[in-house]
């Protein structure tokens, strides 16, 4: 197989961050060793503007969190640099244990999200963190700085903790503007800059948060995941706590839409680059965060036609599934592959926009995110 027909599926997982291989027609698979074995590994990431470059979000309880790079698409891995700890204007980096009055700064918990920057700026890569943060480096990983406008806005007090923690784990660039920027966070909600990050400001007008006395707060929105419409840098889709949600105006206001689903409770959405105005969502039940109807689904969300498709019957694959909000991803071909990663270790792939649908042959650990390199 030549290097230009391969693609490759990037699965973290609780055990391990694993790189599969195959071809353009997405039939045959072959798993890689893993990196980070034994250990969770919540993102993997392609940088596209250096083809071979991989990077892998290694977190543990007892190692701590790391940054493992690839140069050779996963068969070599090394560590490059960690975020250091996040310090904000009331914590200072020269703690005093004999000043109780002076708190130590918060360690970063989890390694969340690796987003490679513009096109324009090639050695620029951002990383969301736990306890919410973001960090730039401008190196390729060799240092990273935090941003302080985001890590310290003034919304901050009222943000909380979602139930997978403090996390940053959106992180979208704007194709054509590279200082433009989206962040979401949980719960605190999606956030814009304009200017290269020296500001922000909140964008949830629209999202309800049926967990606070408030139901349309500026900020407080349990976001789960955004993914951007390929051909309208404007448009955005969103699945949150509260439901599945569209946006035309840079996030500036979010219109619901995923009510005629019944429970529009999720985690994961995607959209390929050969379906604009489509969107893939996998909605679960919001007690049990499992796929309804006794067997797995996703559902193709049309922005023109403003309808909903169900892609498989649950009868094709039984049982009950869960998804984290990054395991669901789509590739660049036409027609679009789609890849669905469950907690129970499944990967089904559509090589056809969700015609027909397959299980990769291998029993992965936990998968927390799926993402697509390639092909080439």
């Amino acid at each position: 197989m030549s290097e230009k027909g391969r693609l490759r599926i990037l699965v973290g997982t609780r055990k391990g961050g694993y790189v599969v291989e195959g071809d353009v027609s997405r039939k045959k698979w072959k798993v890689l060793p893993p990196v980070g074995l034994g250990r969770d590994v919540f993102h993997m990431a392609a940088d596209p503007r250096h083809p071979g470059d991989l990077y892998a979000a290694v977190n543990s309880g007892f190692w701590g969190p790391m940054v493992m790079r690839s140069r050779n698409w996963g068969k070599k891995w090394t560590e490059v640099a960690t975020p250091l700890t996040p310090v904000s204007k009331e914590r200072k980096p020269n703690f005093d244990s004999d000043n109780p009055a002076q708190p130590p700064p918060m360690p970063i918990t989890n390694l969340w999200h690796i987003e490679p920057g513009h096109a324009s700026e090639p050695d620029t890569i951002f990383i969301g963190v736990d306890p919410h943060a973001l960090f730039r480096s401008d190196n390729l990983g060799k240092s990273w700085a935090p941003v302080p406008a985001i890590n310290d806005h003034a919304t901050k007090p009222r943000w909380a903790p979602g139930f997978g923690g403090p996390c940053l784990h959106t992180i979208l660039v704007h194709p054509d503007d590279a200082a433009t920027m989206y962040v979401g966070m949980s719960a605190a909600g999606t956030f814009k800059t304009t200017d290269g990050g020296a500001t922000w400001h909140p964008v949830n007008r629209g999202v309800e948060t049926p967990f606070l006395p408030d139901k349309f707060p500026e900020v407080g929105q349990c976001v789960h995941h955004v993914a951007a419409d390929p051909a309208d840098p404007e448009t955005f889709y969103r699945q949150d706590h509260g439901g599945m949600y569209v946006t035309h105006d840079g996030m500036e206001h979010w219109t619901r839409i995923g009510k005629p689903l019944g429970d529009d409770f999720g985690f994961g959405v995607a959209t390929a680059r050969s379906l604009p105005g489509r969107a893939f969502f996998v909605p679960l039940q919001g007690e049990s965060r499992t796929t309804p109807n006794g067997g797995f689904q996703v559902h193709e969300w049309n922005d023109r036609t403003r309808k909903w498709r169900t892609l498989m019957s649950p009868r094709l694959f039984p049982g009950d599934f869960g998804m984290h909000r990054e395991g669901i991803a789509c590739d660049a071909l036409d027609p679009a592959g789609i890849y669905v990663g469950t907690t129970t270790g499944q990967l089904f792939v559509s090589p056809d926009a969700g015609r027909s649908w397959s299980q990769v042959p291998y029993a992965f650990p936990t998968i927390h995110s799926v993402a697509v390199a390639g092909p080439g």
